[in-house]
């Protein structure tokens, strides 16, 4: 199984925001980045994610599961861009700043650390136990 990490603006998309959608999910639309793009693309049904809180909170919150594979993206017209879905499973019981993720030198690879800016990315099954952990969750 692969692992995720989805980054979102608090004011534009929020943990409680993915929490209220229940099992129906919401579409992870309107990201413009080919990189992040690709990584929806290989998204498969069933697998986590991180839910990050990006801008000031910069913070690992929640985890995700994807229920929809990639499929054209609803808020544009434009064939390049396709999204997933995704819904909330469940919150981190203390989230995981980036700073503490910066600070762990077994995070040292992460991509969180090395590129903070891609709204998509992959984590490391290594990487999703120590943050799970991190977080309060047996993983």
């Amino acid at each position: 199984m692969a692992y995720w990490l989805f980054k979102s603006e608090p004011s534009t998309w929020s943990w409680q925001d993915q929490l209220a959608k229940g099992e129906a999910g919401e579409e992870w639309d309107g990201v413009r980045n080919y990189q992040a793009r690709n990584f929806m693309r290989q998204m498969k049904v069933g697998e986590r994610g991180f839910f990050y809180h990006s801008q000031t909170e910069k913070a690992i919150v929640g985890i995700v599961e994807v229920i929809r594979e990639a499929h054209p993206d609803s808020t544009t017209d434009d064939p390049r861009w396709e999204c997933v879905d995704i819904k909330a499973v469940q919150s981190l019981p203390h989230p995981v700043t980036l700073q503490m993720c910066k600070e762990d030198p077994r995070l040292a690879g992460m991509m969180l650390v090395r590129n903070p800016r891609l709204s998509v990315q992959p984590v490391s099954a290594e990487e999703w136990q120590i943050i799970c952990k991190m977080g309060g969750l047996a993983g």
